[in-house]
């Protein structure tokens, strides 16, 4: 007691306490980060974004979809039952910058990948209440006709490398061909373009083959949502580690 007193008669000392027991607890939250290479679990299926994908992307975050769509379904019961498995760390571990969120003005899209046709994305972003008649989403007709900037994709690319994606010099010379290419099933270099994006699905996205569109970027992005995962195979995993 009479030790306990020292601390609570003379503030001087009590500061120096408190910074003491900070400094221990934030050393032992902070020196195991530089001796293991990644905090987040590795997931089997995982893959940087395709070019196309990546492009969808940016015209995503543009238009300031994330002010209204969060991509992350936490572990709730209600929230899993709704839009399914909730989200992992690892799903997120390539986006620059994630969307995570609370903000639901509009539906979480974190497993809106395969949910819908790609015509039903191209007629909601056109006119959002000719498939959701009580929507209040502002419509996109100009992405249809908006053709894709793919000059600096390569570019796009780099910068990602230098914040940790795993895009190799293959990826980054081919950006523009391989944009191109996963709009176009009938493209040359299809097997090239898979083997450098596993499970990439490649079609023309937008129902306009003459052009590759801003609208074929994004529906590419919507359509990959959450379908890189095996949840099955990730559970079954999880359990043998148990």
């Amino acid at each position: 007691m009479i030790k306990h007193a020292v601390f609570e008669k003379n503030s001087i000392v009590l500061v120096i306490g408190i910074l003491v027991v900070v400094a221990i607890g934030g050393l032992v939250e902070i020196a195991p980060l530089f001796f293991i290479e990644s905090t987040i679990e590795k997931v089997r299926g995982m893959r940087p974004y395709t070019p196309l994908e990546l492009a969808g992307r940016n015209i995503y975050i543009r238009e300031g979809c994330y002010n209204c769509h969060s991509q992350m379904i936490r572990s709730l019961r209600d929230e899993v039952e709704r839009y399914g498995h909730y989200s992992l760390a690892a799903e997120s571990m390539y986006d620059h910058p994630f969307q995570w969120g609370s903000k639901r003005t509009g539906p979480d899209l974190a497993r809106v990948g395969g949910k819908y046709s790609d015509e039903w994305h191209r007629d909601h972003m056109i006119n959002p209440r000719s498939v959701v008649p009580e929507s209040i989403m502002p419509g996109y007709p100009f992405l249809a006709n908006e053709p894709l900037r793919v000059d600096d994709l390569a570019m796009h690319l780099k910068a990602n490398v230098t914040v940790g994606v795993p895009y190799n010099e293959v990826m980054i010379e081919n950006a523009v061909a391989d944009a191109r290419t996963q709009g176009n099933p009938d493209a040359d270099d299809v097997d090239g373009f898979s083997e450098r994006y596993p499970n990439a699905v490649i079609r023309d996205f937008d129902g306009n083959p003459d052009m590759l569109s801003e609208m074929d970027a994004i529906i590419a992005y919507l359509q990959m949502l959450g379908t890189l995962v095996d949840f099955s195979v990730y559970e079954a995993e999880g359990e043998n580690l148990r």
